[in-house]
């Protein structure tokens, strides 16, 4: 169990809406795995940057700790999204919409769009250098190609990718690579808070310290609308499980 870290104000731990205990700094042991209820990755031995309830083995990356009740991403122009510590679907899981796998951990979703990222994916920067490829490669939110039905490959791992997953991409070189290739996206840089254009791909640039201030911003207005959103969801959950109950279940995401 990992140690409890710190004296004073640090000693008394910090409230986080996804749990009703105070969240304490840890410092795990070197023989010690924990893992992170948010983004579902374990910690990192050589920086303790993990908060936690021992008593539950609840435990948050330090900057996920920090992380932003609703995001305007430009992803998704159409809505805001809302953070939810679980998943709001029945199955208790998810399938992100950047990196096509499936998450139960914190997700930003859009209830009335079924728009659902990880945070980690959330964090992904609008650009970036990888040593694989001598330019500057940019995030895009699908195909990079004017013919969707396009199959194209990641030029890191050259494995087929999906067509509606996010990627980062050099057009001039035509070369493609899966988010997870190209780079661990960084904890818990989100991006600035501002609408984009709809018909433009890329992300808005990250700023650490814009994620304070977001959090500082939220008002009974946003949390009014993540309720209402939230309450809309749990409505078309009961009656997909009715539909479900009469001609069987059916998948919510198709990919390919």
């Amino acid at each position: 169990m990992g140690r409890e870290k710190g004296t004073g104000a640090t000693s008394q731990g910090k409230q986080h809406f996804s749990h009703p205990h105070n969240l304490k700094l840890v410092n795990p042991t070197e023989s010690e795995t924990l893992s992170c209820n948010a983004c579902e990755k374990p910690n990192n031995n050589n920086k303790p940057n993990f908060y936690g309830c021992n008593s539950c083995q609840y435990f948050l990356h330090e900057n996920y700790l920090n992380a932003p009740r609703f995001l305007d991403h430009s992803s998704h122009p159409s809505h805001p999204l809302n953070l939810f510590p679980i998943p709001t679907y029945s199955s208790r899981s998810y399938t992100c919409k950047a990196c096509g796998s499936n998450g139960n951990g914190f997700c930003f979703s859009c209830a009335c769009c079924e728009f659902d990222i990880h945070l980690q994916c959330a964090s992904c920067p609008s650009s970036i250098l990888v040593d694989k490829h001598p330019h500057q490669l940019e995030l895009l939110f699908g195909s990079p190609y004017d013919d969707k039905d396009i199959t194209y490959v990641c030029d890191i791992c050259n494995v087929i990718m999906n067509r509606d997953s996010w990627l980062y991409y050099c057009a001039g070189c035509d070369f493609a690579s899966h988010l997870q290739c190209a780079s661990t996206p960084e904890v818990g840089v989100f991006p600035i808070q501002q609408r984009s254009n709809p018909n433009r791909y890329r992300n808005t640039i990250p700023n650490p310290n814009a994620t304070v201030e977001m959090i500082n911003s939220v008002n009974d207005a946003h949390e009014r609308l993540m309720a209402a959103q939230l309450e809309s969801q749990i409505a078309a959950r009961s009656r997909q499980a009715i539909l479900d109950s009469i001609d069987g279940p059916s998948r919510r995401y198709s990919y390919y």
